[in-house]
């Protein structure tokens, strides 16, 4: 965990320094919460749609900062010489999830402040139950992010097989998560997203380590 704190904050202080990927990520999200509140009709309550149109916007910004996850490796192969450190293939992925993970809580926080200045909606108190929906579904979207951006990478097509990879599997994980999140802006009491929550759980436990299992083989081709 060391290993992999110590490539977490490479990532992350590169990050500070170029400011790349949060830039475009924030601006994407404001622009999304700007389109929306003026493209719907005085009919459509806010409420409805608001949790499908946020967990849309956090999808695709993620996915905007996913396709420069591994593609700053590929400067000068430096990809190869992180796999020759002395730390395990397993550190290496997530170090490079825990990065991904702690950039994308940044803009979900940016994305439902956002589309709390244009909608009336809140989670009615129940912040706990909502940070919890919003953790447990940002761990399974960026680990199956991390380890595709790392197929993709080194690829032709790169970013434009990123998402034709990454969101059929991340169908659940929206469902779910826009599920349970719209219950809470509901007022719907936090029991009611039990089940939403261990499927939730259980998604992130397989994507882990299944994605943990692979990675070495996917860095070595």
């Amino acid at each position: 965990m060391a290993d992999a704190w110590t490539i977490a904050r490479k990532d992350l202080v590169l990050e500070l320094r170029s400011r790349e990927r949060i830039v475009a990520m924030l601006t994407f999200t404001v622009l999304v919460a700007v389109i929306f509140s003026f493209s719907l009709g005085p009919a459509v309550r806010a409420q409805d749609v608001a949790p499908a149109m946020i967990w849309v916007t956090i999808i695709f910004a993620g996915m905007l900062g996913l396709g420069r996850s591994f593609s700053l490796e590929k400067e000068e192969d430096a990809l190869a010489g992180l796999l020759l450190a002395p730390v395990s293939r397993e550190a290496v992925f997530v170090g490079k999830l825990a990065a991904n993970f702690i950039l994308l809580i940044v803009v979900v926080a940016a994305v439902f402040f956002a589309f709390a200045l244009f909608f009336p909606i809140s989670f009615r108190g129940a912040w706990v139950a909502g940070g919890a929906v919003v953790v447990l579904a940002c761990i399974g979207f960026m680990t199956l992010g991390t380890f595709f951006s790392a197929i993709t990478a080194h690829t032709r097509l790169g970013d434009t097989l990123l998402p034709v990879l990454l969101l059929p599997l991340l169908i659940p994980v929206v469902i779910f998560a826009a599920g349970a999140t719209e219950r809470l802006m509901a007022g719907r009491p936090a029991s009611e997203i039990q089940g939403p929550l261990q499927m939730l759980l259980a998604f992130d436990l397989v994507f882990l380590f299944v994605c943990t299992l692979l990675f070495a083989f996917v860095v070595e081709e």
